[in-house]
């Protein structure tokens, strides 16, 4: 067994939708650089950015019930929502960079115009969606958002989901035509297709078993190619971990502070996916109802049209699951093994917390196909059984940390960045809304692992992003503009006026 010891500037671990996007962005600000990627599996997007892995929602918190709470006083507060819409509107931003600057073609195969809709059931439900509607359609982000509690109007906006309800309960929805459905697998694909044209170096079925610090504060990378067994050493002045529920691991085999006290929990998901053409031509919208109590908030289930290879789908789900692995392709030792003696307590504590959360995944767990149709009719009434075959979703390792607000062991549900302090190490972890924010993640570590170059970055940052360090919904101009002209370039304006006739 042969190994071999080679140099680059910035090493990438994982080929996912993190990756792509980095490596995109460092290939347009430091065109000179070289670039490394390692991926264990055999092509790129396999994991949490396959299409079938995620929701393809391309969260601008326009649906989802969950960005969204009522305060003690009754009043909404929509901050997180107007964050992650913020962030939204930066990726579109870089993805009309990329199409109108050639480097990628064909928008239509990744991203379409889709309507957007929350849908609740009860008196109290519809009371909190129409003051969320209020206080959403106040700011300028949200302009467009239209709601309803008239039977006529919901049958017109959701005929499968209206249609044989017999029920008397009050049933009220939010509709947002500007929102999209996002294929971050093509999406994924596409970006590596470019880099590699770009002579980036992307090795695939090689897995990272091991980084650490060398005497010069480079990091030392051990990969075997799992083809043939041979190691390789490899040494970087950066590396980016960007390997999904695999990113934990490495995080604690670097030793850096940062990554102590952090520990994993994984949440598994199964989709429920319509094989029957005439009930998918029914349906024309992502609608996100409201999470059941003690459902984590990548469990709120929704009904969603896709469109996975150009062809449209529709599925539904997620039902959340337990699997100690922390990826889809992972080992049943996963969890088990990121449990060390600087993280135990805060696993431990994080357990206590989280009994109820723990009772919800089991019982998930426990359900029967039948049971999964039951909550399938809350949507749609009349649902058959033999219209629709599971699919199992992405692992999703939810970070627990230890914070001031949550004290020890607090389960965040979000995705967050831990950079060592030198900047020389980033890594990813964390969940939704994730891959529909990428560009903004992305910028921040580029941000804080290069400050030296930063300055100098900058004007081509902007160049690429106009909104960059602006407020979008302090600029209503600059919105209005950065509204048009990513619509214009990823096709959007033209495939809805075509839904649309």
């Amino acid at each position: 067994m042969s190994s071999r010891q080679t140099k680059t500037d910035v090493i990438m671990i994982g080929a996912g939708i993190m990756s792509a996007t980095l490596g995109t962005l460092l290939k347009e600000l430091a065109p000179d650089w070289k670039i490394t990627v390692f991926e264990k599996l055999e092509k790129a997007g396999e994991e949490s950015s396959h299409e079938l892995n995620n929701a393809g929602t391309g969260h601008a918190a326009l649906c989802e019930l969950n960005y969204t709470t009522e305060k003690p006083d009754g009043s909404i507060d929509i901050s997180k929502a107007i964050n992650v819409n913020e962030q939204f509107q930066v990726s579109m931003q870089f993805w009309s960079y990329l199409v109108n600057s050639n480097l990628i073609q064909n928008p239509e195969d990744f991203i379409m115009p889709l309507p957007h809709m929350s849908m609740v059931q009860g008196e109290e439900n519809v009371a909190f969606l129409k003051k969320r509607y209020e206080a959403m359609t106040s700011n300028p982000l949200f302009q467009g958002m239209q709601f309803s509690d008239d039977p006529d109007k919901l049958m017109e906006w959701i005929p499968l989901i209206i249609k044989d309800r017999d029920t008397n309960e009050p049933i009220a929805a939010t509709k947002i035509d500007t929102g999209t459905d996002v294929n971050f697998g093509a999406l994924t694909r596409m970006l590596f297709d470019h880099l590699e044209d770009n002579h980036i170096d992307i090795n695939y079925n090689h897995i990272v078993e091991d980084l650490k610090r060398t005497s010069d504060g480079s990091w030392e990378l051990k990969v075997r190619d799992t083809k043939d067994g041979k190691l390789e050493y490899i040494t970087s002045k950066f590396v980016f971990i960007g390997g999904g529920g695999g990113s934990l691991h490495l995080l604690q085999k670097s030793g850096v502070s940062e990554g102590k006290h952090i520990g994993g929990f994984p949440v598994s998901g199964i989709f429920m996916v319509c094989n029957n053409p005439d009930v998918i031509e029914q349906h024309h919208a992502k609608v996100y109802g409201k999470a059941k109590v003690g459902a984590p908030p990548m469990s709120v289930p929704h009904l969603d049209t896709r469109y996975i290879n150009n062809k449209k789908s529709l599925l539904f789900g997620p039902f959340a699951g337990f699997s100690p692995k922390f990826l889809k392709t992972g080992s049943m030792f996963d969890l088990i093994t990121s449990v060390k003696p600087n993280n135990v307590l805060t696993m431990l504590a994080a357990g206590g917390k989280e009994m109820s959360l723990t009772k919800y995944l089991i019982q998930q767990v426990m359900l029967s196909k039948e049971q999964r149709m039951e909550e399938l009719r809350e949507f749609i009434p009349n649902a058959k059984l033999e219209d629709w075959d599971f699919v199992v979703a992405g692992q999703r390792v939810q970070v627990i940390k230890d914070t001031d607000e949550g004290g020890k062991g607090t389960l965040q549900f979000g995705t967050e960045v831990i950079n060592a302090a030198d900047g020389s190490i980033a890594a990813l972890l964390g969940a939704s809304p994730g891959a529909s924010t990428a560009v903004s993640i992305m910028l921040e570590v580029i941000e804080k692992c290069f400050p030296e170059q930063f300055t100098e970055w900058e004007p081509k940052i902007k160049e690429m992003i106009p909104s960059y360090g602006k407020s979008l919904m302090e600029n209503p101009e600059l919105l209005q503009h950065v509204h048009q002209s990513t619509a214009e370039a990823l096709g959007l304006q033209e495939k809805l006026k075509q839904q649309m006739s």
